[in-house]
């Protein structure tokens, strides 16, 4: 699969919605990962990133603004011993909890018992789907993603599709997959495969790329977070439109 350019594919698109990016750096030292949110309502676009340790929550710009905090309000990044999960929903405590409750179950399948327990998001007629990554930094780097979204329409809403991809580093290379495939009304789901994406840069220029790639009218937050493999040492970055 030939790695696209990121920038020129989101610099092409409108309204990917939420993103996820898990890969590996050019010089194969450190594991990369990048979240981002848009919106196109004003509940949607009030909002931003607040670290909170190594975790990430979203939360109202402005209070008065928030009207239905269900699926806009929760923590898109979660620590765990030797790990880090990032989602679009409240699926990252699911995954969590889960790890946490099952430590003799191998992360693979902590993640993906986790995540059959879930479905898409209740907002008809979008169905926007649930996509969520784990990174393993203990014992060796692997990472996995997953999109949870509507298939066949059975009994008036979609049938859900879960799907779930495994994934081996290679330096210089990340997965990026989204929740739309773009503008629309309603906005369609992702469809195929997390695209492979060519990693570059250190982190400032990957995300100061990432976040003017974005639609300057949608885009509302963007996290990025690189971590050495050698000694665990990360660094963050978040940028806010509202702030």
């Amino acid at each position: 699969m030939k790695a696209i350019n990121i920038f020129e594919d989101l610099k092409g698109n409108a309204y990917p919605g939420r993103g996820i990016v898990i890969g590996q750096s050019g010089d194969g030292r450190q594991a990369v990962t990048a979240y981002f949110i848009m919106g196109r309502s004003v509940n949607s676009r009030n909002r931003v990133f607040v670290s909170e340790g190594e975790n990430l929550r979203t939360q109202a710009h402005d209070p008065a603004l928030l009207t239905d905090p269900s699926l806009v309000i929760y923590y898109p990044v979660r620590t765990y011993n030797g790990g880090l999960i990032v989602t679009n929903g409240d699926q990252t405590d699911t995954i969590h909890d889960y790890i946490a409750a099952h430590p003799d179950c191998p992360v693979s399948g902590a993640f993906q018992q986790a995540l059959l327990t879930r479905t898409y998001e209740p907002d008809p007629p979008i169905y926007t789907p649930r996509i969520s990554g784990v990174m393993e930094l203990k014992d060796g780097y692997r990472y996995r993603l997953s999109i949870l979204k509507g298939g066949q329409v059975r009994e008036g809403a979609p049938a859900a599709l879960r799907q779930f991809f495994d994934y081996e580093p290679v330096p210089g290379v990340g997965h990026f997959i989204h929740t739309y495939q773009g503008d629309g009304d309603p906005v369609p789901s992702f469809a195929g495969e997390p695209k492979a994406a060519a990693l570059s840069g250190d982190i400032d220029s990957f995300t100061n790329s990432l976040w003017e790639s974005l639609n300057e009218d949608n885009k509302v937050s963007l996290f990025v977070r690189c971590i050495d493999l050698e000694t665990g040492a990360a660094e963050t970055r978040v940028v806010n439109k509202n702030q």
